[in-house]
């Protein structure tokens, strides 16, 4: 790797850090939403919607406008978009409104499908072709450590462990319900305020650092180009890698969102215990990371792709034959294999694609919406089927199936 590399791909990795907390302060708010805005868990689930509706509306767009510009324009854009939505808590925190936080957690999710777009291509282009899938998972695995800091500090800053309703609060609360709500309320605005302000020192750093040029961003200066190019999908390799990116997402969202429940409704784990569980189960996503990177300076991505998504059907299938304890140990050996499949995936998806990449790029990241409806599906098995409720995991095993495919054979570049 060249030396004015280096810079450029510190930033970028300082976006998958940042889109990271982004995405997982989205628990944390559904809980303080349901207290702010008195709403029920599935009025407050809406805001997993309002934030991932974006990122499949928004990629065509955003490939529209970084095929116009540049990568370095998207990214710059996308830091300032999400700066902004951060900073729009504080008139929301006045507001009081359910929809107006809804329509924030668009705004910054939109900010960070720009950044998701570029990044992804940006980090694959910056050095050799053949060490793409390396870099992506280095860079993937601060999106792994983004991760943990969200679930472990930032949710501190949140949630005050009170959790009155109008009939349980104190009489001697200092400004009674209404100063209760305006409390919990403000609480929401400073991890915000700090995720704003970072963004905005990082997109200035952008803007005065000097990048080098793209390969893909030389090659499609064609005039006579398309914005954005529906026949990249004629390519089986890019097909295979939507769909294989759509299981993906998921089955990973699926496991994920339903830890906690599993952890305190079926392996029968008071909530300080199931905590714990789930920091060694982020904890496990992130060193898998780490690993899975530096084993692919030995082994080929689509190789180790292909034998982590079949050791995780294997593990899905123990979850569903004994459920419990051996389940919830199988979950946190499912963490670490998974966590390589979608940067390899993405890698491996726009190898080849040129000019196209941009466009390739942008459906790649549409199949996240994969997190709207396959981890309903499974919550939907698990909840109508409480005496054999780890069958739902048949959900992820089959997402997993699709990943061990496109690692076989799916993601051959055919001429």
């Amino acid at each position: 790797m060249k030396r004015k590399q280096l810079l450029p791909l510190i930033l970028v990795f300082c976006l998958f850090f940042l889109w990271a907390i982004s995405s997982n302060l989205l628990p944390t708010m559904i809980r303080q939403l349901m207290k702010t805005c008195e709403l029920n868990a599935f009025e407050a689930s809406f805001t997993e919607t309002a934030y991932w509706l974006a990122y499949f509306i928004c990629p065509i767009p955003i490939a529209m406008f970084m095929k116009r510009y540049s990568y370095k324009s998207g990214i710059v854009f996308g830091l300032l978009l999400a700066a902004m939505g951060g900073l729009l808590f504080f008139p929301a925190a006045i507001i009081k409104s359910y929809w107006a936080y809804l329509c924030i957690f668009f705004i910054i999710a939109a900010g960070m499908c720009f950044l998701e777009t570029a990044a992804n291509p940006y980090v694959t282009a910056l050095g050799d072709e053949s060490s793409a899938p390396r870099r992506l998972n280095l860079a993937q695995s601060f999106n792994g450590l983004g991760a943990f800091v969200a679930a472990m500090f930032l949710s501190k800053l949140v949630l005050s462990g009170n959790t009155y309703t109008r009939e349980t609060l104190p009489a001697g609360f200092e400004g009674g319900w209404e100063g209760y709500i305006q409390m919990e309320t403000d609480a929401m605005k400073l991890p915000y305020l700090i995720l704003a302000g970072v963004l905005i020192i990082i997109a200035v750093a952008f803007i005065f650092v000097k990048l080098p040029k793209i390969k893909e961003e030389e090659e499609g200066k064609n005039d006579d180009s398309k914005l954005i190019d529906f026949s990249v999908l004629k390519k089986s390799h890019l097909r295979w890698g939507v769909i294989a990116q759509f299981f993906y997402n998921g089955g990973q969202t699926a496991v994920n969102s339903l830890f906690l429940v599993y952890c305190c409704n079926y392996a029968g784990l008071p909530e300080s215990t199931a905590t714990t569980f789930f920091g060694l189960y982020m904890l496990a996503f992130l060193l898998g990371r780490w690993i899975g990177t530096a084993l692919m300076i030995r082994f080929k991505p689509q190789n180790m792709l292909a034998v982590y998504a079949v050791v995780n059907v294997i593990l899905c299938g123990v979850i569903m034959g004994f459920g419990g304890m051996v389940g919830l140990y199988a979950m946190l050996g499912v963490s670490f294999f998974m966590s390589i499949m979608y940067p390899t995936q993405f890698s491996l998806a726009i190898t080849g694609l040129g000019e196209q990449t941009k466009s390739g790029s942008a459906f790649l990241v549409m199949a996240i919406v994969g997190n709207a409806c396959l981890p309903q599906l499974t919550a939907f098995i698990m909840h109508h089927n409480p005496q054999i409720y780890q069958i739902a995991y048949i959900v992820p095993l089959i997402c997993f199936i699709f990943c061990a495919y496109y690692g076989w054979r799916g993601y051959k570049v055919k001429q």
